[in-house]
């Protein structure tokens, strides 16, 4: 697996209960120059209580260090995976114990690899920028559908916030499908899902095997409905900045609280924050 450099986890803030790990999506993983983070959330799993994987709008407008204020996106392309924990650190006020970068072109493998998912639209939709293509109902789709799912907004009248929903629910359908007996037993299909995660994803140079363990067995529970899927609250979803670009405002006091909470290792009522 590919390593990128990340913050210290020890160096910045207080440890809070429980592992709190960085999942980004990028367009060229382990690339900054040029990259793009197209995906951000926190995956966290506290030692008591449901875990919580959070959407981060790409759009969210945040402080970033030696910036200013600009799209939460712009950190990683500014410095990386570095800059954009460090945004991300002080954005929420949870110290993140590691770092996970998922590669759009493994991503397509993988769904390949697991046969596929079903997603469900009440509408048709056909959005030209994405390339995405579904009639009413339910569909199954597998991999370059399933990125253009995931990767379109603009069609979506919720725009970034609808895409945010759709990326968790693809990853909590791959995983679960992944972790499914007949992929272990299926030697074909074992031997195509490791390769697939293997070419997605690059890790944090400081995150440990020991912070993976606990951030699969998050994901798990979160695929299963056993954790929260949630976006961070939003009091703007359609804002603007002082130079004219389109951003998504959170709503300071509700994300305080939310954050709050998880820096304090609690989630047991964070089902509120469920919209």
């Amino acid at each position: 697996m590919t390593s990128v450099p990340q913050l210290d986890p020890t160096a910045q803030l207080a440890k809070q209960p429980g592992t709190a790990v960085l999942l980004v999506g990028s367009d060229a993983r382990g690339d900054v120059e040029g990259a793009r983070a197209d995906t951000m959330m926190i995956l966290y799993k506290p030692t008591h209580g449901p875990s919580v994987l959070i959407s981060l709008p790409r759009d969210s407008y945040v402080d970033i260090p030696g910036y200013g204020m600009n799209k939460l996106n712009a950190a990683y392309s500014f410095g990386g995976a570095e800059l954009l924990e460090e945004t991300v650190e002080q954005a929420t006020g949870v110290q993140l114990d590691g770092y996970l970068e998922i590669g759009f072109d493994g991503f397509v493998d993988l769904v390949d690899a697991v046969g596929g998912i079903e997603v469900c639209v009440d509408d048709a939709v056909w959005d030209e920028l994405s390339g995405l293509d579904l009639p009413a109902g339910c569909s199954k789709i597998k991999g370059e559908m399933a990125l253009a799912y995931v990767r379109m907004r603009y069609a979506d009248p919720e725009g970034d916030i609808g895409r945010a929903k759709r990326q968790r629910e693809v990853i909590g359908k791959v995983v679960k499908k992944a972790a499914t007996p007949s992929t272990i037993l299926n030697p074909i299909k074992y031997w195509k899902t490791a390769m697939a995660v293997s070419k997605m994803l690059a890790k944090g140079n400081q995150t440990s095997i020991t912070t993976f363990v606990p951030a699969g067995l998050a994901l798990m529970s979160v695929s299963g409905g056993d954790g929260l899927s949630l976006v961070v609250p939003i009091s703007a979803a359609d804002g603007w900045s002082d130079d004219g670009q389109s951003v998504v405002i959170w709503d300071d006091a509700a994300a305080a609280e939310l954050f709050g909470e998880i820096a304090s290792g609690q989630t047991s009522d964070l089902d509120r924050f469920v919209g």
